[in-house]
């Protein structure tokens, strides 16, 4: 059985649903969810009201915490690289996997298993 963890949502606990309704009959309180399994917010949050509350009141600490951007990125066709792939629906055809320059559309082969190497790259800007 997965461990329990409870939603992250500051305002969690405040809003009226029969599953955050807990206690004995007469002594009830609304109480943070607690799940095996959330779903929002990389598994931190029960929805995404929970998800939203947090980052209304987070959002400002966390920039100022781990940076905001000062100036502007730019995209060049030496760093628009990105993997890409080509569904294919038989059953007999493999997907074709590529790299795709987002700027001059150039495509160039990769092997699945290249594809599927988060570490694996050929950009060569930032």
């Amino acid at each position: 059985m997965s461990d329990l963890k409870f939603c992250q949502g500051p305002d969690c606990h405040t809003y009226s649903t029969q599953d955050r309704l807990k206690g004995p009959k007469g002594n009830k309180t609304y109480q943070t969810r607690r799940r095996s399994h959330m779903y929002y917010g990389r598994g931190n949050f029960c929805d995404q009201r929970c998800l939203y509350d947090w980052v209304a009141q987070y959002i400002e600490q966390g920039l100022d915490r781990f940076g905001r951007t000062t100036q502007a990125k730019h995209l060049t066709e030496q760093n628009a690289w990105i993997k890409d792939y080509d569904w294919r629906g038989n059953a007999d055809e493999s997907h074709r996997h590529f790299f795709v320059n987002k700027i001059t559309k150039e495509q160039r082969p990769l092997t699945e298993a290249q594809y599927n190497d988060s570490n694996y790259t050929i950009n060569t800007g930032e």
